[in-house]
């Protein structure tokens, strides 16, 4: 049944954007399609794998609108039941609207989390981000399915070129839960409110081939409150609350 969702509302999008096409020749699209191989998967601190993930990705923008399909391969994920392969434990469609005003940039969206094992769950998002040295951000997701509650986000991050097209990535996150269940629930087994996870990043874009590049990355994820910390460690895949973890990406434009 969730494929089903998914693949109907990658249908309608497509028609809107072919749509589209015919009454506005001038409107710029691209896309870009990549893959990350990333030591473990950590999703806003939570830890859901216990071996190496690759994760696949497609992106299409159609002027102010966008589309992206992304996809988590865990490699260890059958073994307990004695296939000795992994398989797809989650399948995200993501559609954007981004408009720029002088340094300002503003977002709104919704996506479509179609989880192996887990009920499905949706969100829709607001978000704003300033053009500055550090790059400030805010991004509000409210859930209206499973979880019945928001997440805010909020980051810095810079970009230094270190050489000839090659730049340093660093960025930083912290985050705040308000009553989502999908965040977990604090030792009480409730629903709670407070101060979620951190996350320092680190980057490294370099280009190899025309419009080819590869990222290698490392991350320190950890909980910022002690209700963050009982529901990341209830979630996680082993209980680990503070995770580091890293990996390579490869990203195609066109």
């Amino acid at each position: 049944m969730k494929n089903v969702k998914v693949f109907g509302i990658i249908v309608v999008l497509t028609i809107l954007c072919a749509f589209g096409a015919v009454y506005a020749d001038d409107i710029k699209a691209s896309g870009s399609a990549s893959v990350d191989v990333m030591s473990t998967y950590v999703w806003r601190g939570q830890k859901l794998s216990n071996s190496w993930v690759v994760q696949p990705s497609v992106a299409l923008t159609y002027g102010v609108f966008g589309a992206n399909l992304w996809a988590n391969y865990d490699a260890d994920s059958l073994i307990d039941e004695g296939d000795g392969h992994g398989e797809v434990t989650e399948t995200d469609l993501t559609l954007s609207y981004t408009r720029s005003l002088d340094k300002w940039t503003f977002g709104a969206g919704y996506i479509y989390y179609a989880l192996n094992g887990l009920n499905d769950t949706q969100e829709l998002y607001l978000s704003v981000s300033y053009d500055a040295i550090i790059r400030p951000s805010l991004t509000v997701y409210y859930d209206f399915d499973e979880g019945k509650g928001a997440f805010v986000v909020a980051s810095i991050g810079r970009s230094i070129e270190v050489a000839r097209d090659i730049s340093l990535n660093l960025g930083a996150s912290a985050s705040f839960n308000i009553e989502n269940r999908v965040m977990g629930l604090d030792k009480d087994g409730d629903e709670f409110s407070n101060f979620y996870s951190a996350e320092l990043s680190a980057s490294v874009t370099i280009p190899v081939w025309k419009a080819v590049t590869v990222t290698p990355k490392i991350a320190y994820s950890f909980p910022i409150s002690n209700d963050a910390e009982d529901a990341i460690e209830a979630i996680s895949d082993d209980g680990d609350k503070d995770v580091f973890y890293g990996g390579i990406n490869m990203t195609l434009s066109f």
